[in-house]
């Protein structure tokens, strides 16, 4: 039996389901220094504005807040600075690819602790429409009044 692994989230970008598609997820380790893994201890992360940018076969995450450490001083970097992400050639081939010939982004969804370590979850993500986003709230609305209406009826 396999045992999920208890994971703590830190960040997750809700911004980035309501505004794309999201075709396929992948789990990245970041590069950080130590002041930036004890700032996201302490939960001050924010990857609201942030994206992915794949160049010279690599992978980096861009406009992601690591507030700085407080007890931090000479230590702490900037906290918008370009970060790289740690995945495997082929998978950073595949979203190159991905990007330039179809048009796809690449955005950060949660970043979270699994053992200790800080991971990014990314997503290959295709922008929805208006007329998207409306359905995905008028489903939302449906689905949302069936469960009150359920409720309701074991209460009786």
């Amino acid at each position: 039996m396999a045992e999920k692994t208890p994971f703590k989230l830190v960040a997750n970008n809700k911004k980035a389901y309501h505004d794309y598609f999201i075709e396929e997820k992948y789990e990245c380790g970041i590069e950080l220094f130590g002041t930036e893994v004890k700032s996201i201890r302490m939960g001050k992360c924010s990857i609201k504005e942030a994206y992915v940018s794949v160049s010279g076969g690599e992978a980096y995450i861009e406009g992601m807040n690591i507030s700085p450490y407080e007890k931090g001083n000479i230590f702490n970097r900037e906290p918008l600075r370009r970060r790289r992400l740690l995945l495997h050639k082929s998978e950073i081939l595949r979203l190159q690819g991905q990007v330039q010939a179809k048009g796809y982004t690449v955005m950060p969804l949660q970043v979270y602790f699994k053992r200790g370590l800080v991971k990014v979850e990314i997503g290959l993500a295709r922008g929805k429409k208006l007329y998207d986003k409306r359905d995905d709230l008028r489903k939302k609305a449906i689905r949302r009044e069936t469960e009150r209406e359920f409720r309701g009826q074991l209460k009786l």
